[in-house]
């Protein structure tokens, strides 16, 4: 595995969405690769604040704009 594989494999590979052997690969190639090694840890870490920041409530008039306009590029997309 090279570095282009696992990083178009990363984001199941955080999430534990591959096959263990595909894993396996991934681990056997950070071992000897420090430049992946930073951005696995880093997307890890990216992940976990993620889920640790509670959701902030959009404003009901911020809502609706949203939403209408969501609505418009539906009807011309």
């Amino acid at each position: 595995m090279d570095c282009q594989e696992l990083l178009e494999g990363l984001s199941d590979y955080i999430d534990e969405d591959l096959a263990e052997k595909t894993c396996r690969e991934i681990e056997n190639h950070l071992k000897d690769c420090p430049n992946c090694q930073i951005v696995v840890n880093t997307l890890r870490r990216t992940v976990t604040l993620y889920h640790e920041v509670p959701p902030e409530e959009i404003p009901g008039d911020v809502r609706k704009r949203l939403h209408a306009v969501i609505r418009l590029n539906g009807e011309t997309g």
